[in-house]
């Protein structure tokens, strides 16, 4: 059923029936009055709509007329169908129907949140003008219409529109000097960075590594650099996320300036060796930014130069495949984010994902995080004190960047007060404990800051309890500003006096039910009931005058009345004028100390990671790696902590926890196995263990020595990709290529069941070369499991190779999985038996264990040959699962039933009667 949001249709020959506001103004979309021929002329608003849709083509437009923001034509169609609301008409444009939608202007935001979400962008059109003042310019006057922003993606500031625990990045991609570069930064943070892409293992697949790493809501680029071929396979992935501007945007010179402007500079030296590609991208996103913005910028940041090596790097598959920020499903439950986030504000939630995105690649900042991260293990105290303060601590990055953007409202301010008050709370309590504080995390404590000035003013200004909108007024405290309650008392008492005079006419005219009332169109008015009228007019004193006759009501004014809303109108206006000229004073204040705050927020940020990873070793039992630079991944009693997590949420047996060491010697692991005996798990479990020791935190392991991974790859799992055509075999192989192309020394690689997606022998001889090139070309530490039991010949010659395998224990003819790693390989697979535990048929299950049985004891080739000649399973003459013709079948086979006498069929039954006796059965 669709939301009848604003579905009030036009008749032919009957005008719209417009809200109060918009007849006030004067404003009328519909064409010709009742009895004009001629239907099609453009009306003022319409063309004033036309018009600005024009500038804004891509995006829909949001065009207030009065109390609502309403849609036309091909905009208003696509949006009703979006939000599932009512698509109606309104007036006629050159002899057509014009089809509208709309919504009201108070409450238009979940509406937007719900046309973002789905790729639309949005141009929000304003009335910027009373329709007192348009009245000026005449009876017909049009309103003043502007477009104030544009609502995109990735420029989002609104709470409503954003996760408050992950950021909103919007990325641009340029090229300059046959450089390529990508720059990204978060509109609702300020968090600004760059990049250039490294051209020495690929670009293409460089690039799309840091897109997967970045993971931008949009992407801008040129319409030049969108059509070359090279890059057209990474920005299919992201073409519902493509921002397609002219080239000339993305000059570098351009873009020096804008930047050089933008922080007051006279060089970007300062801020790092920016190469012309990546200033090229910068500054194209910093005009895109204020295109949008309508020339305003939120604080950013000075941009940081991201350099290729600094960060351990992954590909999409292998993001996908660890499942780090959401799982396969697409939800963040069951991802390694959502079993480590113990965060308590969305600062730390956002920089703990961050982090998780890319993990280090040097050895001293790895171990200045995991030193915060002891410090709060292991005093409770200090943890539970800090975090307590932390929960109470509202985000004060994005209350800053709306009160930058012009887009604050008392609230923003309100949350400001509070998170800087939380600052030195929380420096206070860290402070005070009584272990000393480490390097890095007393550096976040001096971020802190002092705030007591700042807090002062605020809290004396806000009132305590704050509207939502800062037209609503009554925002500021009573008793801040000696003038503001002058003109609140004066504006409150007419009030009142409104109220008196009530009082006095109904006693004047003997009308009890006489009321005084207010509407935005006719201001203040006297009503009664129509029946009551004749008292009014019929005062020969002529008091009350008459201004609108209804069906049961007719009202009034009087010349006191008249007055006496002058005066408090006038007083309302002057009050809340007040009230905003105090709150622009009071943000411009907090915008002075734009730079502390934002170091505030780093730091609180920082410093709730720190204690939510803390808290998660301590409750969790995980241990502090050793990171180090040699080339070893040793890790005892190693844990899956997400696969870990499910199992203590559901009550279920403990994970068994498994030893993996590679380095010299051990290189490369080959692990054998049943199915479901737990292979993908462990391989799984290293990667991510390498993953959180990089990233900072504690690992669940009893010990663990990481030797600092610089790229770790992953082909684990299966999932065909139907958009380009590929199949699952061709997507793992399109993975697997990308390792074997792009591994080196210090890299970690993770492979499960290379091969098994074609025939037995073409996968077992891809499986087979793959751990060789891996063994002598990449000469990486890797994990290959596999079902290939073939392959474990290769440690005979093969130096670094080591054979380990999954154990089991068969009991009275069931197979028990211990999920336990150890040296060795595996003879069997136990597929049938998985098969069984699925529910396949009792008639295939033997089926398939008498031809495991035949082909183990031929040569595989060979016995597959032998059984293809057999009859088939699926013969209709043959229901059932026998395999071997018995005595009884091959004399029934020879027999011809039409031919018997009675004699001879009474015989062939004491024949074949004797051959189940001879048989046992």
């Amino acid at each position: 059923m669709a939301e009848n949001v604003r579905a009030r249709p036009m008749e032919q020959g009957h005008l719209w029936e417009e809200s109060e506001a918009a007849t006030a103004a004067g404003d009328s979309m519909v064409g010709p009055l009742v009895g004009e021929p001629d239907d099609s002329a453009t009306t003022p608003v319409m063309a004033q709509y036309l018009a600005l849709k024009r500038e804004y083509p891509d995006a829909l437009l949001f065009f207030q007329i009065g109390d609502f923001f309403e849609l036309f034509f091909d905009d208003a169609a696509a949006a009703a169908g979006a939000l599932d609301i009512a698509l109606t008409k309104r007036g006629k444009h050159l002899g057509q129907d014009i089809p509208m939608c709309g919504m009201p202007a108070h409450s238009y935001e979940s509406y937007l949140a719900r046309l973002i979400r789905k790729g639309f962008k949005v141009a929000i059109c304003q009335q910027l003008e009373d329709p007192a003042e348009a009245k000026k310019r005449g009876a017909k006057a049009t309103l003043r219409r502007e477009v104030t922003r544009v609502v995109t993606p990735g420029t989002l500031t609104e709470d409503a529109l954003l996760d408050s625990r992950r950021n909103n990045f919007i990325a641009a991609m340029a090229e300059a000097e046959g450089g390529l570069a990508l720059a990204w930064l978060d509109v609702s943070t300020g968090a600004f960075f760059a990049e250039a892409i490294a051209a020495d293992k690929g670009r293409e697949a460089a690039l799309a590594a840091v897109l997967a790493r970045v993971g931008p809501q949009e992407i801008v680029l040129s319409d030049r650099l969108v059509q070359r071929p090279a890059l057209f396979e990474i920005l299919r992935d992201w073409k519902e996320r493509l921002t397609i501007l002219q080239a000339v945007r993305f000059d570098s010179v351009n873009g020096k300036k804008r930047l050089e402007s933008l922080y007051g500079v006279a060089a970007l030296d300062g801020f790092g060796a920016f190469g012309r590609a990546e200033i090229a991208a910068a500054g194209a996103l910093i005009d895109y930014v204020q295109l949008t913005q309508k020339g305003k910028l939120p604080r950013l940041a000075p941009p940081m130069r991201q350099g290729s090596g600094t960060t351990m790097e992954m590909d999409t598959a292998t993001r996908r495949n660890l499942e780090l920020e959401q799982s396969l499903a697409g939800e963040r439950a069951g991802s390694l984010l959502g079993a480590i986030d113990r965060t308590v504000t969305g600062l730390g939630a956002r920089l703990l994902a961050a982090r998780l995105a890319a993990p280090l690649a040097d050895v001293a900042a790895i171990e200045a995080r995991l030193d915060a991260v002891a410090f709060f293990r292991d005093d409770d105290d200090t943890r539970e004190k800090a975090r307590a303060a932390l929960a109470r601590t509202p985000d004060i990055e994005r209350a800053l960047a709306r009160i930058a953007l012009g887009r604050a409202g008392p609230r923003d301010l309100a949350a400001l007060r509070d998170g800087i008050a939380r600052a030195g709370e929380i420096r206070d309590i860290v402070a005070a404990a009584r272990a000393k504080v480490p390097a890095l995390l007393a550096e976040n404590v001096q971020g802190l800051g002092h705030w007591g000035a700042l807090v002062d003013r605020l809290s004396r200004a806000l009132a305590p309890e704050l509207p939502a909108l800062l037209r609503d007024g009554g925002f500021i405290s009573p008793s801040y500003s000696p003038e503001l309650d002058e003109l609140k008392t004066l504006r409150d008492e007419s009030r009142r006096l409104a109220a008196a005079l009530q009082a006095r006419y109904a006693e004047q005219s003997g009308v009890a039910t006489l009321k005084v009332r207010h509407n935005n169109v006719l201001g203040y008015f006297i009503e009664v009931p129509a029946k009551q009228a004749d008292r009014l007019t019929a005062r020969a004193d002529r008091l009350f005058i008459h201004r609108q006759t209804m069906a049961n009501a007719v009202r009034f004014s009087t010349v006191e009345l008249g007055e006496l809303e002058g005066r408090i109108a006038t007083a309302a206006e002057k009050a809340l004028a007040l009230e905003l000229k105090i709150f622009a004073d009071l943000c411009a204040d907090a915008l002075g100390r734009a730079e502390d705050i934002g170091r505030a927020a780093a730091a609180i940020a920082a410093i709730d990671v720190a204690a939510a990873l803390g808290l998660l070793a301590q409750v969790e039992d995980w241990c502090r790696p050793i990171v180090d630079r040699s080339a070893d991944l040793a890790i005892e009693g190693g844990r899956h902590p997400v696969v870990e997590a499910a199992l203590k949420r559901e009550g279920r047996e403990s994970f068994v926890a498994n030893d993996c060491a590679l380095g010299d010697g051990s290189r490369l692991w080959l692990l054998t196995g049943p199915n479901m005996a737990g292979k993908s798990t462990f391989l799984r479990q290293n990667a991510l263990i390498a993953i959180l020791a990089q990233m900072g935190s504690f690992v669940p392991a009893r010990a663990a020595r990481i030797g600092v991974v610089d790229r770790l790859f992953s082909r684990v799992g299966a999932a065909d990709d139907l958009a380009r055509g590929r199949s699952t075999f061709m997507v793992e192989m399109v993975e697997t290529a990308a390792i074997l192309n792009q591994a080196g020394g210090r890299a970690l690689v993770i492979l499960d069941e290379i091969g098994r997606g074609t025939a037995t022998f073409d996968g077992l001889s891809i499986a087979w070369a793959t751990v060789e090139h891996l063994h002598e070309v990449n000469r990486c530490r890797a994990l290959f499991a596999t079902h290939y039991h073939e392959l474990t010949a290769l440690a005979e010659r093969l130096p670094q190779l080591s054979c380990h395998a999954l154990k089991v224990k068969e009991w009275k003819g069931e197979v028990v999985f211990l999920h336990e790693v150890g040296p060795g390989s595996a003879d069997r697979s136990y597929g049938i038996h998985v098969a069984k535990l699925a529910g396949l048929p009792e008639a295939v299950v033997a089926r398939a264990e008498e031809i495991l049985h035949r082909l183990e004891k031929s040569d595989r080739a060979d016995g597959a040959r032998a059984l293809a000649g057999d009859l088939s399973l699926f013969s209709a003459e043959r229901p059932g699962p026998a395999v071997v013709d018995s005595e009884a079948e091959r004399i029934l086979r020879d027999v011809n039933p039409d031919a018997l006498s009675p004699k001879e069929a009474l015989e062939l039954i004491y024949r074949l009667k004797a051959t189940l006796g001879e048989n046992g059965s």
